[in-house]
């Protein structure tokens, strides 16, 4: 029976059988990643101290500017798991491809795939606002021995055997899943170890916030506009509460703990969504699912998406399940 204040490193062999894939690689991979959160976070924490904060001067491959904690995460993120001989190809949000690892052990010949956005809401860094990690475990569907190809990392999120996400924000949090319910351990900073602290995590099945970037509200389709106001008649029950901070990672796991929703749609700006499928929205949407939450695109189920590049954009909505669904109900009548 798992127990608060067990470290991350007990419940991962604690709960390893639990795992359908038993074999001890995806355990020394959480641990790859769980040290990796590790070595971010004491960055994190300097910004303001170091010349880490502001922009690195370059663009990714969708355009957007990159923070100095981007690519610091980023190349932290890759090393980590690389040199760890854990994985055999990783994809990140920073990288225009994705990578192909070669073990260097003959008899060793790495299952899995890493999909990850190293700095999520790194844009808040300046501004000593909370940001995070996320992260997405898929079993290559190419054989073994052979390098990986696009097919490995082109898989619906219902495949996913495991994701999560890390928090850096006034305790630094890392909550994932394997398929068998969500927990969360927080880092001690004195002695470096993560210890569960919140053990089975759910959404509520209703909550009052909703999260959404109200600025671009007459871009949004009618539907979504319609909710939104939805949200803020008083009706006994409502309004509800807007609380947006403008990090995916930090708007979920509040949402996840007190009960909300949140919402990027697609908008005339981003007519397929901002949102990237693969490295953001199927990862939350499995945590949302394993903790009694919902993710969806306004119409379909986030996970049942057929990937088609690595950085597909989607509209994302996600959290308390009854909140969703209402979301879904205006979306469905009105567009």
């Amino acid at each position: 029976m798992s127990k608060r204040n067990q470290t991350l490193g007990e419940f991962i062999i604690e709960n390893q059988t639990s795992f359908k894939y038993s074999s001890g690689e995806l355990s020394k991979l959480i641990n790859s990643i769980r040290l990796a959160a590790k070595v971010v976070n004491h960055e994190v924490n300097k910004a303001g101290l170091v010349d880490i904060i502001g922009a690195a001067g370059d663009t990714n491959i969708q355009g957007e500017d990159q923070q100095k904690l981007d690519v610091y995460a980023n190349e932290k993120f890759i090393q980590t798991l690389t040199k760890r001989n854990i994985v055999c190809g990783i994809a990140s949000e920073e990288e225009d491809d994705f990578i192909t690892i070669n073990s260097q052990d003959e008899n060793h010949q790495n299952k899995y795939v890493v999909l990850i956005d190293p700095l999520d809401g790194s844009s808040n860094i300046d501004v000593n606002v909370s940001v995070g990690t996320i992260f997405s475990i898929y079993r290559r569907v190419t054989p073994l021995g052979t390098p990986v190809s696009i097919e490995d990392f082109l898989q619906k999120g219902s495949a996913q055997v495991a994701a999560g996400y890390v928090v850096y924000g006034t305790s630094t949090m890392l909550v994932y899943t394997t398929g068998d319910g969500v927990n969360g351990f927080t880092l001690n900073p004195a002695i470096g170890s993560y210890y569960l602290s919140h053990p089975n995590m759910q959404f509520p099945e209703d909550g009052n916030i909703y999260s959404v970037n109200e600025g671009n509200y007459l871009d949004f389709p009618v539907g979504i506009k319609k909710y939104i106001k939805y949200c803020q008649e008083d009706d006994g029950e409502r309004p509800y509460t807007s609380r947006y901070i403008g990090s995916l990672v930090s708007d979920f796991h509040r949402n996840m703990i007190k009960g909300g929703i949140y919402m990027y749609p697609k908008s005339t700006k981003n007519p397929k969504g901002k949102l990237r499928l693969l490295y953001e929205c199927n990862p939350m949407a499995f945590i949302a699912e394993q903790a009694n939450g919902k993710a969806s695109d306004g119409v379909n189920r986030i996970m049942d998406i057929e990937p088609t590049e690595l950085h597909e954009r989607v509209p994302f909505i996600c959290g308390s399940k009854n909140m969703v669904e209402k979301a879904e109900e205006f979306v469905r009548n009105n567009g």
